[in-house]
């Protein structure tokens, strides 16, 4: 049975030194749990131009579900730049559509029907987006999961922001640099593994999901610790690759496979979109995951 998983936060166009392409992580999110099989909705906002304009476009074309509310601020955007292996970093464009997203009555209506939602902490840089983002959480059903995939992006968070973020999350999705970052901030100490099960019971979470590009992928939860290594695969670029692994794994999860099982998924359809550029690649859910 499909089931109602938002990504809330920031809709913008990646622009690539080829070229731009729709991106921002709850988008990403929201189009892979489209492609694997739930009904995935995206939240966010775009301003009243071109940029605008060509993300409704898109959108439409990748039949992706969504509320996109029309700003008078611009629609974002973020210079991505690509090592030599495919990794990206970014320039964020500041005070832009996403930065303001609101609280409609048609956003508290999808949020009473929604079953998961995966926030970031980019978008929570402005108080706006954030309330919307509180407002949201209080309104879904008790039993609904909330996936705080941490994103930490430049200098856009705060302890008190990521703090409050995990106190409300299920499940925490972070990479191994990220980690790194959230340890030094609330003082813990340990491998990754007893990091993340401090983690668990600091925060009252269910599972944490770390990823860690090529050096593999673990995911800890009260009963369970299961690691699997990253494929081997010619990279086209990583842009997105998290965002599709943090989907298909909800996707699995809910759809009750256990969580080794969801967890072999993830890694399959995040190395499938490392082969192909940008963040939302054409593909046709399968059980097994994109063909490699």
């Amino acid at each position: 049975m499909k089931k109602v998983i938002v990504g809330l936060g920031e809709i913008l166009w990646d622009v690539f030194p080829s070229g731009k392409v729709l991106g921002g992580a709850p988008a990403n999110f929201a189009y892979h749990v489209n492609q694997v099989g739930h009904e995935g909705y995206v939240i966010s906002a775009i301003g009243k131009d071109d940029l605008g304009n060509e993300v409704m476009d898109n959108l439409a074309n990748k039949n992706l579900p969504h509320i996109i509310q029309h700003t008078d601020y611009p629609t974002g955007t973020v210079e991505v730049m690509l090592d030599s292996e495919g990794i990206p970093s970014y320039k964020i464009t500041d005070k832009v559509a996403w930065d303001f997203i609101e609280f409609s009555p048609l956003v508290e209506e999808l949020a009473k029907k929604t079953s998961a939602v995966c926030y970031g902490t980019l978008a929570q840089r402005n108080n706006v987006t954030r309330n919307t983002f509180f407002k949201f959480f209080k309104s879904m059903p008790t039993e609904s999961l909330k996936i705080y995939d941490i994103n930490l992006r430049l200098h856009y968070y705060s302890q008190d922001i990521i703090e409050q973020s995990l106190y409300v999350a299920d499940i925490l999705k972070i990479n191994d640099e990220e980690l790194e970052i959230l340890c030094d901030l609330i003082h813990m100490s340990g491998d990754e593994t007893e990091s993340c099960k401090k983690l668990l019971a600091l925060f009252s979470l269910k599972m944490v999901i770390l990823t860690k590009g090529t050096k593999g992928s673990r995911i800890v939860s009260g009963i369970c610790n299961s690691f699997l290594p990253t494929p081997k695969v010619k990279v086209e670029d990583t842009v997105g690759a998290g965002d599709a692994f943090t989907a298909a794994f909800i996707a699995s999860y809910m759809n009750g496979e256990s969580i080794e099982t969801a967890h072999r998924y993830a890694v399959n359809v995040a190395a499938y979109v490392c082969t192909q550029k940008g963040a939302m690649p054409p593909y046709d859910y399968s059980d097994s995951a994109p063909s490699l």
